[in-house]
């Protein structure tokens, strides 16, 4: 039986790493929140690990929704097209809603998810990402919290997957270019 781990080349954040920036992002949007309620809407399905953290880190009262789009398939690039798979339906008007992203690449989905969600004219709305490839950006589009910035690299593991491989790997690390190229 194949390893997956053996298809990352090198770790390039560690799960202790990642745990404990988790733990600042949620300090600091419990602080920015506080005395209020927010609405975690969770962009599956490689965000599903990092918002699962980051919810038991916050302190402020929040609920749980769940997107699912796409502009990947089994590709490594984004094809520009974003397909929205599956939208919650609670009414988030005037509400504060955090939009819960694994990674900013091209920014293409997450900035189609935002149009989408400020149609419905939140209190606030803002985006965190654990990891911001800004590189690769498409569209102007920034976070309002980001956990890590990296280099334009394949990385897989925490939720992130090529070819829905690699999620359950604990650590984030750079897929070896002859998985995805071949």
């Amino acid at each position: 039986m194949r390893n997956l781990a053996d298809d990352v080349e090198k770790i390039l954040l560690t799960r202790d790493e990642i745990a404990e920036k988790v733990r600042e992002l949620g300090a600091q949007i419990s602080a920015d929140f506080e005395g209020e309620e927010v609405i975690v809407a969770c962009v599956l399905r490689g965000a599903f690990v990092f918002c699962a953290d980051l919810v038991r880190a916050l302190t402020v009262p929040a609920t749980i929704e769940f997107l699912s789009a796409s502009s990947y398939g089994k590709a490594s690039v984004s094809s520009g097209n974003v397909q929205i798979k599956s939208d919650f339906e609670v009414d988030i008007h005037d509400k504060n809603v955090l939009l819960v992203e694994d990674i900013m690449d091209s920014g293409l989905t997450l900035n189609r998810l935002k149009e989408m969600l400020q149609v419905r004219q939140p209190r606030s709305l803002k985006i965190v990402a654990l990891l911001d490839k800004p590189e690769r950006r498409r569209v102007d589009l920034q976070a309002d919290y980001i956990g890590f910035t990296i280099p334009d690299e394949f990385v897989v593991g925490y939720g992130l997957d090529y070819a829905s491989q690699y999620r359950q790997l604990p650590d984030i690390g750079v897929l070896k270019p002859e998985i995805y190229t071949a």
